[in-house]
């Protein structure tokens, strides 16, 4: 497809060299030049210098034949502009960034009254995967597919964990829970294993399960469920906003400490509910008394990587709290991943994942579209979840007598409102949510993208001998 691109921050960059790799022909539009050149140096796409917001520049981008454009600038209202006149200039469909609490609120008016394909809101999105994360404790990572009846959940296999030297195919006679082990992640490996497996200390593992199964799984192997009970949020911005009010939702008491004393105004007229603390959060003393040794959920959310790491550094030597760090650089992804910090939160990645989904969502050619998307383990590997919406040639047979691609799992079907774990019998079936788990990334566009090819080319060679 020929995408436009506008704005070249960490987003645009990001997804240009996502889309590049997926086989796009990708144009980047934003008015700094270096910024530009280095985008399109590192994805190999074309760059252009200037406002997204100019007709003469989009014209120049080639928008009258674009299929999507993506704007992705430090501005709500540019980014609005942007897909306004590209709808305008060449009918294409548009993604708009907007960040703003005020503009979220009207998210569903904008995107109808402009005709919007998507609209994202990342500190938003980020918030919500923070509270689910506040929500299980012990979880890294929680995904939510088939709108949040399927879980995918990550954690940390501890010393004393009866999964320990266990095969994987005996694990569901010792938890009698319909859940299923996808992916485990020992020292620099990405594995998806079979029955065979065997679980090992120190091993992080992801399980994929219902809601009601995953917390019945985590008792029976001894791992706390509860949500926390309060959180301490260093850094007041629109994340630390979003989060608060959900948090408050859920009866999660919160306590924000800013040392920007504007936003500290602002955020009391917000957040009545909240407590409110003007000062640094970096400082010691104040961390102290502000009681950081009893907090049940600790979340860093400066402006600085660096700063969000050494806090969540401190916090796991001072207090037993959930930690959550936000990051926004790649930069330091290899030492940051040996640091044991709890959970790490990209912005940019869940921004970029709804857009990847939408994107191969667009590409599909048999009504199966990927409704969700999420990158696991540094990007390393991929869940995706299909809507089966016509027959073809992965329904109505066997998975057992399906030539599946190496290094990918069928891990969950949810069929009419329950949640089935397949095993060799079971049957893909027109209106099932499937949720694939696949080491091979880029690849699924569709669900018969799971079929290997290779191994019905070497059968039907092999016939004509």
């Amino acid at each position: 497809m020929n995408i436009i691109i506008a704005g070249c921050g960490k987003v645009g960059g990001t997804l240009a060299e996502q889309l590049s790799r997926e086989g796009h022909d990708i144009t980047v539009i934003d008015e700094t030049s270096d910024v530009v050149q280095h985008v399109a140096n590192a994805a190999d796409v074309i760059g252009i210098v200037g406002n997204g917001a100019s007709y003469s520049i989009q014209k120049e981008a080639g928008i009258e034949k674009a299929d999507l454009l993506i704007a992705v600038t430090n501005a709500d209202e540019v980014n609005l502009l942007c897909c306004l006149i590209a709808k305008k200039a060449g009918g294409c469909q548009t993604i708009a960034r907007v960040r703003n609490p005020v503009y979220h609120q009207e998210i569903r008016h904008i995107k109808e009254e402009l005709g919007l394909s998507l609209v994202i809101n990342p500190e938003w999105a980020a918030a919500m995967e923070m509270a689910r994360l506040l929500r299980f404790p012990k979880a890294i990572d929680i995904d939510t597919f088939a709108r949040g009846r399927i879980e995918l959940l990550r954690f940390r296999m501890e010393e004393d964990s009866p999964l320990c030297d266990r095969k994987i195919r005996d694990i569901s006679e010792l938890s009698r829970c319909e859940v299923l082990i996808c992916v485990v992640e020992r020292g620099k490996q990405v594995l998806i294993p079979d029955g065979e497996f065997e679980l090992k200390k120190n091993d992080t593992i992801s399980i994929v399960a219902s809601p009601v199964n995953a917390s019945r799984f985590f008792k029976l192997i001894g791992i706390q469920t509860n949500q926390v009970k309060n959180t301490m949020i260093i850094g007041g911005g629109k994340l630390a906003f979003y989060l608060a009010k959900r948090l408050q939702e859920m009866g999660i008491k919160v306590k924000i400490i800013e040392k920007d004393q504007k936003y500290c105004e602002k955020l009391c007229d917000l957040l009545p509910k909240a407590i409110i603390i003007h000062g640094d959060g970096t400082d010691q003393e104040l961390l102290a008394e502000e009681g950081l040794a009893e907090t049940e959920g600790f979340v860093a959310l400066t402006n600085m990587d660096e700063e969000n790491v050494m806090l969540s550094l401190y916090a796991k030597e001072m207090s037993r709290a959930k930690k959550i760090t936000k990051v926004s650089s790649n930069t330091y992804d290899n030492i940051i991943s040996t640091l044991d910090i709890g959970s790490v939160i990209h912005p940019k990645h869940i921004t970029a994942e709804n857009i990847l989904q939408y994107v191969r969502a667009m590409q599909n050619s048999i009504g199966s579209n990927v409704e969700t998307l999420y990158r696991l383990v540094d990007g390393r590997a991929e869940a995706l979840e299909f809507i089966i919406r016509e027959k073809g040639e992965v329904t109505d047979i066997p998975l057992l007598d399906l030539e599946l691609k190496p290094g990918l799992l069928v891990c969950a079907i949810h069929r009419r409102g329950k949640v089935i774990i397949p095993k060799g019998q079971d049957c893909l079936m027109l209106g099932d949510s499937v949720i694939i788990i696949t080491t091979s990334c880029n690849e699924l566009k569709d669900i018969s993208d799971i079929l290997d090819r290779s191994h019905a080319t070497r059968q039907a060679k092999a016939g004509n001998v």
